[in-house]
C-alpha cells in the first residue's frame, strides 16, 4: 500500500519514536525533537548498498563487507524465514561510533530498572538519545539515589515501520564486525521485525539473541574457515564475558535480597563485589593479550549495567528450547512465539520458565 504524504510523514515520526520515545507524560517537546531529526538523519544518510559497491570511492574493505551483508540478508530470508523486506540493503555512515546512547537507571540496592513509557513499546527500561552529550546531560538529571549508565548502541529496529522508506539500513557503526557477529546483528534486528511484545523487553531482547544465536551457527557452517575461526575468538571473549557478568548479577540479585542486612551494610559488600568483577575482568583481559572491548562497560558498571544486559540472556535458553519443540521450523517457532507474546505478562513468563526451569524470573524492564 502506497501511503500519502501527510501519512508518511507521522508514519515517519511514529517509527522515529519507537527505539528513542517520544511519550508526552516521559519526556517533553525537545526529547520528542532529537528523537525524530536523529532518525530522519540516519535515514537521509543512507543509499542503496550496490551504490557504495559501484562508487569508486568507496575504498575496497568497505565494498567487500557491504557484498557480504546482502549474502547474509540473502541468508536470512531464505533459512531463517525473516521478512524479505527493504531493511539492510542500503548503509549509512554516520560519522560516530554508535547509532544511539541509551541512558538506563537504577535503585542503589536493586537490579530493577527504572521504565519510561513510550508509543507502541510500551514501558522500557531506558532512554535513546541520538547525540552523546545529550545522553550524558540527562544522565546527570537522574539524582544521586540512582545508579546511572550510558552505553553506545550500534544499531536498533524500528520494528518494520519505516521500510515504506527504505527500511533499517547498515552503518558504520557495526560493518566491520567480524563475519559471524555481523551475521548475528542482522538477523537479531530483523527478529524484531516478526514479533514484539510491548512493553516486555526482556522477552523481545531474548527472543532475538536466540534468533541470532541458531541463524549465526546456520551461517558459519557454510562460511570459510578463516570466518570460523574468527568468529570463534571473538566468541570466546563474550561467552567468558557474559559468565562473568551472569555470575556477578547472581551475587548482588542474592545480595539485595538478603533481608538479614542493613542498608550499610548491603553498600559496602556491593563495592566488594564489583571490586571483585573488575579485577576478574582485569584478569581475562590479560589472558586474551589485552584486548579491550569490553574495557567501557567494566568501567561504569553498576546495578543499571547489569539490570540492562540481563534483558538479553534471561529467556534465551527457553527460546531454543522452544525451536528444538516446533521441530526446528523456523515458520512454527515464530508462530509460537507470538502466541507468548499475545499473553499476559505472568502467562508468558510462566510458559518460558517451564521450558527453562533454572531461569530466575526477571524483574520488570
Amino acid at each position: 500500500m502506497t501511503l500519502s504524504a501527510p501519512r508518511r510523514v507521522l508514519a515517519g515520526l511514529f517509527a522515529a519514536c519507537l527505539l528513542s520515545g517520544c511519550a508526552a507524560t516521559d519526556a517533553g517537546p525537545g526529547y520528542y525533537w532529537q528523537s525524530v531529526t536523529g532518525h530522519l538523519k540516519l535515514m537521509h544518510a543512507a543509499r542503496p548498498v550496490q551504490d557504495w559497491i559501484d562508487d569508486p570511492a568507496t575504498p575496497a574493505p568497505l565494498q567487500q563487507k557491504l557484498a557480504l551483508t546482502q549474502r547474509i540478508r540473502d541468508f536470512a530470508v531464505t533459512e531463517l524465514g525473516l521478512p524479505d523486506n527493504a531493511s539492510y540493503r542500503r548503509y549509512a555512515d554516520l560519522h560516530r561510533k554508535a547509532a544511539v546512547y541509551n541512558v538506563v537507571a537504577a535503585p542503589a540496592l536493586s537490579l530493577e530498572l527504572q521504565r519510561w513509557c513510550f508509543p507502541v513499546t510500551g514501558c522500557v527500561g531506558y532512554r535513546g538519545y541520538f547525540d552523546e552529550t545529550e545522553a550524558r546531560a540527562f544522565a546527570g538529571t537522574l539524582g544521586n539515589d540512582l545508579d546511572v549508565a550510558v552505553y553506545p548502541v550500534p544499531a536498533y529496529s524500528t520494528l518494520g515501520w519505516m521500510n515504506w522508506a527504505g527500511g533499517d539500513p547498515l552503518l558504520n557503526t557495526f560493518i566491520g564486525y567480524p563475519e559471524g557477529e555481523l551475521a548475528r546483528l542482522v538477523f537479531h534486528e530483523l527478529a524484531h521485525q516478526v514479533v514484539y511484545a510491548n512493553g516486555d523487553t526482556t522477552f523481545n531482547e531474548s527472543f532475538a539473541t536466540a534468533v541470532e544465536r541458531i541463524g549465526g551457527t546456520r551461517w558459519l557452517a557454510q562460511s570459510d574457515e578463516a570466518a570460523r575461526r574468527a568468529y570463534e575468538t571473538f566468541d570466546e571473549r563474550r561467552q567468558a564475558f557474559r559468565a562473568l557478568t551472569r555470575e556477578t548479577r547472581a551475587q548482588l540479585q542474592t545480595l539485595y535480597a538478603d533481608p538479614s542486612l542493613d542498608e550499610a551494610s548491603k553498600r559496602a559488600r556491593k563495592t566488594e563485589i564489583l571490586q571483585g568483577f573488575r579485577q576478574r575482568y582485569a584478569n581475562l583481559r590479560q589472558s586474551w593479550g589485552g584486548y579491550a572491548g569490553y574495557d567501557l562497560w567494566v568501567a561504569q558498571a553498576n546495578n543499571a549495567s547489569f539490570g540492562a544486559q540481563a534483558a538479553y540472556d534471561q529467556w534465551v535458553t527457553a527460546f531454543e528450547r522452544l525451536f528444538e519443540r516446533e521441530g526446528r521450523s523456523f515458520p512454527r517457532f515464530y508462530d509460537a512465539v507470538r502466541r507468548l507474546a499475545s499473553l499476559p505478562v505472568a502467562e508468558r513468563q510462566a510458559a518460558l520458565q517451564a521450558l527453562d526451569p533454572a531461569a530466575p524470573l526477571p524483574s520488570p524492564s
